[in-house]
C-alpha cells in the first residue's frame, strides 16, 4: 500500500510538473499573433526610430507596451458594458481606473470612460523616462535621451533613474532634471550649451533645420563629459 501511494504521489507530481509551476505568473507581454504581417511590421519599426526604441529588441519594448494599453482598455470596455456601473463597486472601479490613468499621463483631468478607448500606443510610449527627457529638452534626441538615462545622468527628486522605460507620473515631471553628480548639472557644459543653440535654432526656423540636427545628435561619452 505504501509503494502504490508514493506511486500515485509520484505521478501526480509529474503531471503538475507539465502544467506548470502555479507560482509563476504568465509573461504579462503578449507577442504579435501574427509576426509576419508587413504592415505592422513596418509601423513598429517607425515607432522604434521615431522613440529611439533599441536597435536590438526595441520591438519587444513596443509590445510590452501595446499589451499594457490592452490591459487599459479591456478594463473600460468592461465597464462601459456594465448597465450598473455608475454606483456601487463597479463606479469605484471606473473612478480608480480614471484617476490612475490620469496621474500617468494618458489622460486629462475629467475624462470619462470612454475616453480610455481613445489611448494609443504613442501616448504610451510618449510617458517612458526616455521620451520625457527629450521633451523637457534635457537631450538633443531621443537615442540621446537614452544613452543619458542608462548612464546614471538622469533623476526624478533625489532618485536616479536607469531605465528608459519607466513611466514618469505627471507630478514627477517637475523633478525630473539632471543628476547631482552628472557633470551635465553644470549649465556652462559644452553639452548645455549645444543644447541651448539647438533650442534657438528651433525657434528661429520653425523646428525644420533644429530636428535634422537632433535627429544627428549624440549624448557625449563619459570621457567627454569629463
Amino acid at each position: 500500500m505504501v509503494g502504490e501511494d508514493l506511486h500515485w504521489a509520484s505521478r501526480g507530481r509529474s503531471e503538475g510538473d507539465t502544467m506548470g509551476e502555479p507560482k509563476f505568473s504568465r509573461p504579462r507581454t503578449q507577442t504579435p499573433t501574427h509576426p509576419w504581417k508587413q504592415a505592422r511590421i513596418d509601423e513598429e519599426h517607425d515607432l522604434k526610430e521615431r522613440y529611439g526604441l533599441k536597435r536590438v529588441g526595441g520591438m519587444r519594448e513596443i509590445w510590452k507596451e501595446k499589451s499594457a494599453l490592452r490591459r487599459h482598455r479591456n478594463q473600460a470596455m468592461k465597464l462601459i458594458g456594465r448597465v450598473d456601473s455608475s454606483e456601487g463597486h463597479y463606479a469605484k472601479e471606473k473612478e480608480q481606473i480614471l484617476e490612475s490613468l490620469s496621474r500617468k499621463g494618458l489622460l486629462q483631468t475629467g475624462a470619462d470612460i470612454g475616453d480610455v478607448l481613445e489611448i494609443n500606443v504613442e501616448h504610451m510610449l510618449s510617458r517612458r523616462l526616455q521620451s520625457v527627457v527629450y521633451y523637457k529638452g534635457l537631450a538633443p534626441s531621443m537615442r540621446a535621451a537614452r544613452n543619458l538615462i542608462v548612464h546614471g545622468h538622469i533623476c526624478i527628486g533625489e532618485q536616479r533613474m536607469t531605465v528608459p522605460g519607466y513611466h514618469v507620473l505627471k507630478e514627477e515631471e517637475d523633478s525630473l532634471q539632471y543628476s547631482p553628480n552628472s557633470p551635465f548639472g553644470d549649465p556652462e557644459h559644452p553639452f548645455r550649451k549645444d543644447l541651448e543653440t539647438m533650442r534657438y535654432q528651433d525657434e528661429d526656423e520653425g523646428g525644420s533645420g533644429a530636428d535634422e540636427a537632433t535627429d544627428e545628435a549624440e549624448s557625449p561619452t563619459d570621457e567627454e563629459a569629463k
